[in-house]
């Protein structure tokens, strides 16, 4: 029998008058609990935002982006193309060629009779079976929500066709059907060197979509063989989008082909995860949650501090009863770890019915959504997502807060000497 527990248990529970001491308990519980049940809700709704945010990225977002260092000057050959396909953790990848030209346009509001903007385009493959190592994917293309017109990148009527961003759209006044002129840097280089007119390319606009974006806007789309044409690359591009079967894998097929990139790439590049294309809006979310923890963990600090006032308080009361157990053959630890034990029973109930609070309303809100957003756009009610780890650091956290809480009183009622406080009281 641990006689420091039962003692710490009757201090606690034991039939009493309510008194000063027992309204302390029960802040301290409350307190606890609080702030546990707002700690596993916020941080859930946390978890269910940056999975829905995550989600949607992940739409267009490659898991792996292969990218060349210094343009389009990555040389795609068979070699390279089979490390793609043989590699069981891929399903689909798209070779691209990317950059930036200058888009030339005639307006239609009557003041200025031509528009010029330097705008970035990526070049794709529209033969969706040549990059796709799985017959029940989606190419990037055909996920790609459009606005208006068509997804026909191809030559008709003598033009090759493009899709523009939405935002591109408006701010040019463009429509589907009309005709641009894109020209690209290294023709304008070729022009002024061999004192030549400019190699233009002439467009028509297909359609139009629209894709959200954070930092950079999306780009003007294009066939592969437009943009080499537009570019004079020939077989070389800027990188390659992958397509994983498990995103939590990107990591370590990163570390798969960073380790024989010397072999594989005939140019430097740069390796990066579906993390790392959006990382400036993952870590904001990040320190967002955690900024949040730390500020809600003041309600289980302040709590804390009661569980320091109420055992302050006991072992003032209880100090001719220490006197007499120290007398009985107690020892200081033994004492001791009364109080600390009071100080783990209040944490424990605290955390108990905190997470029995917050996992029930979490649960309500994933099932009927009690909060709504004011203003929905791609979900109606705010998102949960329980991640167990978070439970359990919350529950480390608020039993830890209410142990070293309960140590100072503990020392104190550890110090007491049995024979002056029996003599004296």
């Amino acid at each position: 029998m641990n006689i420091s527990r039962l003692i710490a248990q009757r201090y606690l529970f034991a039939k009493k008058h309510v008194s000063l001491l027992s309204v302390l308990t029960y802040i301290s519980v409350s307190g606890i609990t609080l702030g546990a049940a707002l700690l596993i809700s916020v941080l859930s709704i946390f978890n269910g935002f940056f999975t829905v945010i995550q989600g949607f990225l992940l739409g267009y977002d490659p898991a792996l982006r292969v990218e060349s260092i210094g343009g389009p000057v990555l040389e795609w050959n068979d070699k390279l193309e089979r490390q793609f396909q043989e590699d069981p953790r891929i399903v689909e990848y798209t070779p691209f060629v990317e950059g930036m030209v200058l888009l030339r346009t005639r307006t239609t509001n009557g003041v200025q009779p031509y528009e010029s903007k330097v705008i970035q385009i990526k070049g794709i493959p529209t033969d969706l079976n040549s990059v796709l190592a799985s017959d029940d994917q989606q190419a990037f293309l055909q996920k790609l929500p459009l606005k208006s017109g068509v997804k026909e990148l191809g030559v008709l009527d003598g033009r090759p066709g493009i899709l523009i961003p939405e935002y591109l759209r408006a701010e040019l006044q463009l429509e589907v059907g009309d005709e641009v002129v894109l020209l690209s840097a290294r023709n304008m280089q070729k022009a002024l060197t061999q004192i030549s007119i400019p190699r233009t390319m002439m467009f028509t606009v297909r359609g139009v979509y629209e894709l959200p974006y954070v930092s950079s806007p999306p780009p003007i789309l294009l066939d592969i063989s437009a943009a080499h044409r537009l570019f004079v690359t020939r077989n070389r591009i800027s990188g390659v989008d992958v397509l994983l079967e498990d995103i939590q894998e990107a990591d370590a097929v990163k570390t798969s082909f960073s380790s024989t990139k010397e072999d594989l790439f005939s140019s430097a590049i740069v390796l990066k995860t579906w993390y790392d294309l959006q990382k400036p809006l993952y870590d904001v979310m990040y320190l967002e949650k955690w900024g949040a923890f730390v500020v809600l963990m003041i309600i289980i600090l302040v709590a804390a501090l009661n569980i320091l006032g109420s055992l302050s308080m006991i072992v003032l009361q209880k100090k001719r009863d220490i006197g007499v157990l120290r007398s009985l053959g107690l020892t200081a630890k033994q004492v001791q770890a009364i109080f600390i034990q009071q100080g783990l029973i209040i944490g424990i109930i605290g955390a108990f019915f905190g997470a029995l609070l917050g996992l029930s309303f979490c649960f309500l809100q994933d099932t009927f959504g009690l909060l709504k957003l004011s203003s929905a756009f791609i979900i109606d009610a705010y998102p949960v997502d329980i991640q167990w780890l978070d439970i359990l650091f919350i529950m480390v956290g608020t039993l830890g807060l209410s142990v070293l809480a309960s140590w100072m009183p503990a020392r104190n009622a550890a110090n007491v000497h049995p024979a002056r406080v029996i003599r004296y009281e």
